[in-house]
């Protein structure tokens, strides 16, 4: 097997140096597009910067021809879960029913299975969902996103709650919202950039907290599908009507300013005094003096 580069948390090194097994790879659906994406055991996301030319790396004297940069970051198993049980869901808008997690779980496995089959990015195969669905992790991620039943002492029921759903996504957003956390996410602020929410006189916009609403939004949407993604920004349809009066009341402060500046510097040009020279001369009576236009003009011929 071919030598690969790789960024990831020291947890999850001193977990693997620790582990006797093989580490699987898990190719489960992408919680934005469903595309099969892939993921460790410990549930890192896994990424491939790939440069755009042909690029080495050089371990030791040994040239690695695959220039690509892996890079792993843990993620939420929520946003996996999401599109794992969204599928499931009755087409009618109801609620559903309750189930055992293993029964919920099975179903929703064979239901990606058969809908990947059309798939061009390849197939998410049964054994990954079921392996990721025994992950305690996603065990316990389930009542974030589940209404819970509890029949007997040992039998408990779940019900994916869109409700539920929404609840602790806007729980996370609060969080993503602090002043703290966004001054540490450059990719905030390029997704804002490319909206044209960050151009000239709108610099102030995330200081403000609708603005750190909305960049805190988009931050999470990244990992949601769009149903799920309007669903979150409709919740917080008043904060984006804001938004624009936020984005327009700085606006008319830039004006402003700008107005109150120029105003005051043609007062003071207005205001300005000539040099003594000049002064001087404007006192002069010119009552009877040629111009001095005169002097270059062509003499008349006798």
């Amino acid at each position: 097997m071919s030598a690969q580069f790789c960024v990831l948390p020291s947890e999850a090194v001193r977990s693997l140096c620790a582990c006797e097994e093989k580490v699987p790879y898990l190719r489960l659906p992408h919680p934005r597009t469903d595309n099969g994406d892939v993921a460790t055991n410990q549930v890192l996301e896994l990424q491939a910067i790939n440069p755009m030319d042909s690029r080495s790396w050089f371990l030791g004297n040994e040239v690695i021809a695959d220039g690509k940069l892996l890079l792993m970051t843990p993620i939420d198993p929520v946003f996996l879960l999401l599109p794992v049980l969204s599928c499931i869901q009755p087409n009618d808008g109801s609620a559903g029913q309750f189930k055992p997690a293993d029964d919920m779980l099975e179903e929703a496995a064979l239901r990606l299975q058969e809908q990947s089959q059309s798939r061009k990015d390849g197939r998410i195969s049964n054994e990954d969902i079921l392996r990721l669905t025994n992950l305690r992790c996603a065990r316990n991620a389930l009542k974030h996103i589940c209404d819970i039943k509890e029949i007997t002492e040992e039998i408990t029921v779940y019900r994916y709650s869109r409700e539920r759903v929404l609840d602790y996504l806007r729980k996370k957003v609060i969080r993503l919202s602090t002043p703290s956390t966004l001054e540490k996410s450059k990719t905030i602020i390029r997704s804002l950039a490319k909206d044209g929410l960050m151009e000239d006189g709108n610099e102030d916009l995330l200081k403000t907290p609708v603005g750190q609403l909305r960049a805190a939004c988009e931050l999470v949407s990244h990992y949601l599908s769009p149903t799920l993604r309007d669903m979150l920004y409709a919740s917080y349809e008043y904060a984006y009507i804001h938004l624009h009066e936020a984005m327009t009341s700085i606006a008319a402060s830039q004006n402003k300013k700008a107005g109150n500046k120029t105003a005051t510097e043609g007062k003071k040009r207005k205001a300005a005094r000539g040099s003594l020279g000049v002064e001087t001369l404007k006192k002069v009576n010119v009552d009877g003096m040629a111009k001095l236009s005169t002097f270059f003009k062509k003499s008349d011929k006798v």
